[in-house]
């Protein structure tokens, strides 16, 4: 593998800065998220170099552009601790995590009110049903020539009832 020039490093890392810079500030291409796997991708550099490598004789050496990386995470730690959120999908994360609750309070509202309204539904139809059954009851009575005694037809069907107002 090819030893990379003190040019090509310095370009590589210009690279990343900037990369760095269009990330923190939000400007974020199609897909990608604000993180190392982007960074890399942005600058044109593979990420293996953000990471520690091992020598021959398992001792760890640092990654040669392990310190942007390291710059990169405490400077994109920072903003997110003062509330700037760099990746706009975390804020749409926030947005759809407050609409959720949102939603689970208006369902919650909804089934009481139906809980609500069914509980309404079975008192009524069971007046109903005693009603009705007293009517039925009556009519019996009525026809078995009981004690019932039929209310006099008015005189004028269109007329007010008695003891009206108006």
């Amino acid at each position: 593998m090819a030893r990379l020039t003190a040019t090509d490093r310095n370009r590589n890392e210009n690279a990343v800065r900037a990369a760095m810079e269009r990330l923190l500030s939000g400007d974020l291409p199609p897909g990608g998220k604000c993180d190392l796997k982007t960074l890399a991708s942005l600058a044109g550099i593979t990420r293996t170099g953000f990471y520690p490598k091992k020598n021959r004789n398992g001792t760890t050496r640092p990654g040669t552009y392990q310190h942007l990386a390291e710059e990169f995470e405490r400077r994109r730690a920072e903003l997110q601790e003062a509330d700037e959120i760099v990746d706009p999908r975390d804020a749409q994360i926030e947005r759809l995590k407050a609409e959720v609750a949102l939603l689970a309070k208006r369902v919650k509202d909804r089934d009481q009110k139906v809980t609500e309204l069914t509980e309404f539904k079975t008192l009524a139809v069971s007046r109903l049903a005693a009603q009705h059954a007293e009517i039925e009851e009556l009519r019996a009575a009525l026809a078995a020539g009981g004690t019932v005694r039929s209310l006099p037809k008015p005189l004028i069907p269109a007329s007010a009832p008695f003891g009206s107002c108006s």
